[in-house]
């Protein structure tokens, strides 16, 4: 399963993942009817989900180093400032917000394994490549960054 580490860009496997949770949401019923509930609990986690990775995406731009999840090897810097020091990740965080705001608008049970297979996902072949990439060309710098801050929150 190697062949699939930090090959397929994280914002294409939200597209996916989120396409199967629309396709899979009407084999049960909706669970949460009241309509006004469910719009502003998805809008809020939405909101907050393109807030996290446009935070992440600033950061990265600061420090003049890449956003390219697929050629990890490029980053030249190792970023631990802004939202950097609250998660290792706020991409993959605020992309999983995303999936769990279009479930709460979906609202239908299956749409709960979308976020889920996605971290999983995101996990095994985006995160552990890029860890031992950055412990790779970081060093100490990196570990010392791994021992202060979560991966996730």
């Amino acid at each position: 399963m190697a062949a699939l580490d930090h090959r397929i860009p994280p914002p294409l496997v939200v597209i996916i993942v989120g396409a199967a949770m629309k396709l899979f949401a009407p084999l049960t019923h909706t669970v949460i009817q009241t309509s006004e509930w469910r719009w502003w609990a998805a809008g809020t986690l939405i909101i907050a989900g393109l807030t996290v990775v446009t935070l992440g995406f600033v950061e990265f731009r600061r420090a003049r180093t890449t956003i390219d999840p697929v050629d990890i090897t490029a980053a030249s810097s190792l970023v631990t400032s802004g939202v950097f020091r609250l998660t290792r990740n706020p991409m993959y965080l605020g992309f999983t917000l995303l999936l769990i705001g279009w479930a709460v608008y979906l609202s239908s049970p299956w749409t709960v394994v979308g976020p889920i297979v996605f971290v999983l996902f995101i996990q095994r072949f985006q995160i552990q490549p890029e860890e031992r990439v950055m412990r790779q060309k970081f060093g100490d710098a990196y570990v010392n960054y791994v021992e202060a801050v979560r991966r996730w929150l």
